[in-house]
């Protein structure tokens, strides 16, 4: 860098507002890039989209950690949180492990009729209803007396395979019909009409693979089974799927148009007629990191074509486009329970990577939403906490033993936008083509999004790159203009998520990684992890309904800007 330029540099890095204090200079930036904010110009709402979550293991859910990190998710916004969980028709005695639960709701007597016990199945939805959470109900998977390949029927992963009994067709529809009416018309009676009709409910999951180990035909006789089921025993109640994989793979994107054709025009196994409820259209977008010998390169391209290529399927239907869009696994890759210690592509999951990759593929994917004219309105991060594994051991988790990890405090920042959004532009985001065209190409940058409230305005704003290499911070020059011209101060907030703040990793390492942290250690990884104010409130002032002010995001980091007055 020139001299002059040096000067210029540490000059407004000493005048300006700014929330990293790098001891490193940019020296490879010769000037600030620059994000603009027109609070004035609406971009119409945005939908809290990210508000729901799910999990494997659904026996986690009435664990104390389970507990503990449900209450935190129904704290993020007044929106509702939704929660789907696999597992909840699973013979077994609820003991949970590594992508396996069960709850033993339906066995049958030696003369071959049907046992219901509903014991564990309460106690899951007990917490639901305890902790504020809105049930995405899966209705899955085959219990062992109904399957026709019952044996064997548990597995033990990561040891062999995990498609065993519980993946295959019911030796008899009409006991799964029933076995779907009795949940439903139980749930229905034990936590009110109203409240179970507020709830979503959704027929197995990614049938396009071994997770159903019937034909395509079969799956479409099991939903409309299913769908039954769940309408005699909750009626008027929201049914929908198919919860298939990816459509960027071929196999993934023709199930999902053959199931649509099905719900519109195909005989309906169950009823006789045309067509099957469909109250919502689901599919699961994964991204696909790759480990570089030394780091993780992100995959993000791979989780938006999936995205695409489903919405693009979709808008094949007249009758489909406006339906409701939930993509029911949405996530950098797929396999939660896969450890970074055994699959090093998955070590992004500890740190602020995983929070920027976020913030950047919610806002391409409502992009792409917009893009297509789809009716997107979940996006489910498929990430929730592990019971007795070792502390930060990079599953793909929201908290680690009851700490929180940075990518929850994505969420908390996501919780604290307002839902109307607003025209934000950056110099340095990744090209739209890029966004919209999603194929090879790294999808990265410095973005963000803006949001207005009642005399306040939002603005988050992100770091994030494909790589995770050490780098240079970013200066931006951030210009928020279209505030009141009568109002001349402001109340600034500004919060960080980067490596050293809202970041329980960083201060675990710090302590030596220690395996089982004592009371003051695990008391100061429970603070470290949460979402925390930079500094004190700011009085600013406002030029002719404008604010501008300097900052510096660190690779990988994140930063939300409050103005109210």
């Amino acid at each position: 860098m020139k001299p002059i330029a040096w000067l210029r540099w540490l000059v407004a890095g000493l005048c300006c507002c700014v929330l990293v204090c790098d001891p490193a200079p940019t020296l490879a930036q010769e000037a600030p890039f620059v994000i603009q904010v027109d609070a004035q110009v609406s971009e119409g709402e945005l939908r809290p989209v990210w508000s729901y979550f799910g999990y494997d293991e659904a026996n986690y859910t009435y664990a104390e950690n389970g507990k503990k990190l449900l209450g935190e998710l129904r704290q993020l916004s007044p929106t509702p949180v939704y929660v789907r969980v696999h597992n909840l028709l699973t013979s077994g005695n609820g003991s949970a492990s590594l992508k396996w639960g069960s709850t033993n709701a339906y066995a049958e007597d030696s003369a071959g009729k049907p046992v219901y016990e509903w014991k564990i199945v309460d106690r899951i939805f007990d917490v639901f209803r305890q902790k504020g959470i809105t049930p995405l109900v899966e209705v899955g998977f085959m219990p062992e007396a109904l399957s026709i390949h019952p044996q064997p029927y548990r597995h033990d992963f990561p040891k062999g395979s995990v498609f065993t009994g519980w993946t295959y067709p019911p030796k008899d529809y009409a006991k799964w019909e029933e076995l779907v009416y009795q949940f439903t018309k139980h749930l229905r009676e034990r936590y009110g009409d109203a409240e179970v009709k507020s709830w979503l409910w959704e027929v197995w999951n990614e049938p396009d693979i071994d997770y159903w180990r019937g034909s395509r035909e079969e799956f479409f006789k099991l939903y409309d089974y299913a769908a039954e089921g769940i309408l005699k025993g909750a009626p008027g109640a929201k049914v929908g799927g198919p919860d298939t994989t990816g459509a960027a793979g071929r196999n993934a994107e023709e199930f999902l148009r053959a199931f649509l054709e099905h719900c519109s025009r195909g005989s309906n196994e169950a009823t006789g007629k045309k067509g099957s409820p469909l109250s919502f259209i689901s599919f699961h977008p994964k991204g696909a990191p790759k480990w570089k010998g030394d780091h993780v390169q992100m995959g993000l391209g791979r989780q938006l074509l999936s995205v695409q290529k489903g919405f693009q399927v979709i808008a094949e239907f007249p009758e489909w486009r406006a339906t409701p869009v939930i993509l029911g696994e949405w996530d950098p890759e797929g396999c939660a329970a896969c450890s970074a210690k055994n699959h090093p592509e998955n070590a992004y999951r500890n740190g602020e990577l995983y929070a920027a990759y976020t913030a950047e593929a919610l806002n391409d994917t409502l992009a792409l939403a917009k893009n297509s004219g789809v009716n997107l309105v979940g996006l489910v991060t498929w990430s929730f906490e592990f019971e007795d594994q070792a502390y930060f051991e990079g599953f793909r988790e929201l908290a680690t033993n009851g700490i929180d990890k940075p990518v929850l405090n994505a969420f908390r920042m996501f919780g604290m936008m307002g839902n109307e959004r607003v025209r934000l532009t950056s110099s340095a985001a990744s090209p739209n083509e890029n966004v919209l065209n999603p194929g090879n190409a790294k999808i990265e940058g410095i973005n963000g999004f803006a949001t207005r409230k009642e005399r306040e305005v939002e603005v988050l704003v992100w770091n994030y790159q494909e790589e995770d290499v050490r780098g240079p911070s970013a200066t931006m020059s951030l210009s928020i203009a279209g505030l009141p011209e009568t109002a001349k101060k402001a109340k600034m907030e500004r919060f960080r998520v980067d490596q050293q703040n809202g970041n329980a990793y960083t201060a675990w390492q710090k302590m030596g990684r220690p395996e089982k942290p004592s009371g003051t250690q695990y008391a100061e990884l429970e603070a470290a992890g949460q979402l925390k104010m930079d500094g004190s409130p700011e009085s600013v002032e406002l030029d002719k309904g404008k604010y501008e002010l300097r900052l510096e995001l660190p690779r990988q980091g994140l930063a939300l800007v409050r103005l109210t007055w």
